[in-house]
């Protein structure tokens, strides 16, 4: 079988068949106050609605979980500033122990020193009262 050209009378009545199917097609469509369109447009109008509604339950969630975040995080921040605050009073009070130890040692120390300074002077004024007795 070969191949053949339509010829200009064939692809007239080609054009003519199909602008027909489509008025056809046209036609066919059914009046806005159809039983089936008004049906249909219900049933979008329901979808639309169905849709609306769970996105404003989305949104009504979302900003639930919000607020429970922000009170969550409320609440830990609370709990982490008042950790910081034992801490650092805990800190405070080892360091005033610290110190107040420091004072203690170096007051022993001094007290310590001074004894063994007086003892040592106790010695000398020892020695000098023997040696100013003999040469004297």
């Amino acid at each position: 079988m070969m191949y053949r050209e339509k010829n200009f009378a064939e692809r007239r009545a080609a054009a003519i068949d199909a602008k027909k199917a489509v008025l056809e097609k046209f036609k066919a469509k059914p009046a806005p106050d159809d039983p089936a369109v008004l049906a249909k447009q219900a049933e979008r109008k329901a979808i639309l609605e169905a849709r609306e509604k769970r996105a404003a339950e989305k949104e009504k969630l979302r900003q639930e979980r919000l607020v429970r975040e922000a009170a969550e995080r409320a609440a830990r921040e609370a709990a982490e500033a008042e950790a910081r605050a034992i801490a650092e009073a805990k800190a405070q009070a080892e360091a005033k122990i610290r110190e107040a130890e420091e004072l203690e040692r170096i007051t022993s120390d001094l007290a310590e020193e001074a004894a063994r300074k007086a003892k040592r002077d106790a010695r000398y004024a020892a020695r000098k009262t023997r040696t100013k007795g003999r040469f004297g």
